[in-house]
């Protein structure tokens, strides 16, 4: 059984977008392709923090996060290759589409003064990046069991080569934009 999100896509955004864009062969249209979540912690931050982290995003994808390691040696950070610095979720074909669903209808909403997400998120090749401050706006996340400060960053992959084919396709997925 496909996902709200996913039967809009297949049945309205699709032939939408081929019209709108000229599109002569279907594989040129643009679809998502996966969605990434991600989350940045102090590398001096206590170790249970991770795990608090992995916990919470594991709760709000419904997959399991890996925790991400330093590449590279930060002085001023006081980093050290492989000392943790974050822990990331990776979501592709039907977790994908139930976490836009959520994401969209559940979270968004509840976001304080919400007045839609900017369009300035796109980086010119037609992927989009939107920063949350707080996880507490996801149902998964218990609010009074946050011991650490969380932000999460979400970025969707689209196959769309420009800015202007992701946000209608985005826009398809009714990802509310603001002005």
């Amino acid at each position: 059984m496909a996902t709200r999100i996913k039967e809009k896509y297949l049945n309205e955004a699709v032939p939408a977008l081929q019209q709108k864009f000229g599109y002569k062969n279907v594989m040129q249209i643009p679809k998502l392709s996966k969605i990434v979540i991600s989350t940045g912690l102090k590398s001096t931050a206590e170790r249970d923090a991770f795990g608090e982290a992995k916990k919470h995003l594991g709760a709000i994808t419904g997959q399991a996060p890996v925790i991400t390691k330093a590449h590279k040696n930060v002085a001023n950070f006081k980093l050290r290759v492989g000392m943790p610095v974050g822990v990331m979720v990776t979501l592709r074909g039907r977790r994908m589409y139930e976490f836009l669903d959520r994401f969209v209808h559940n979270a968004l909403p509840r976001v304080r003064d919400f007045r839609g997400i900017s369009p300035k998120g796109f980086d010119g090749v037609g992927n989009y990046n939107v920063g949350l401050s707080d996880v507490s706006v996801f149902t998964e996340v218990d609010a009074d069991k946050l011991k650490y400060p969380l932000g999460i960053n979400i970025a969707m992959v689209t196959t769309a080569k420009t800015d202007a084919e992701a946000r209608e396709l985005l826009t398809m997925l009714e990802v509310p934009f603001g002005e």
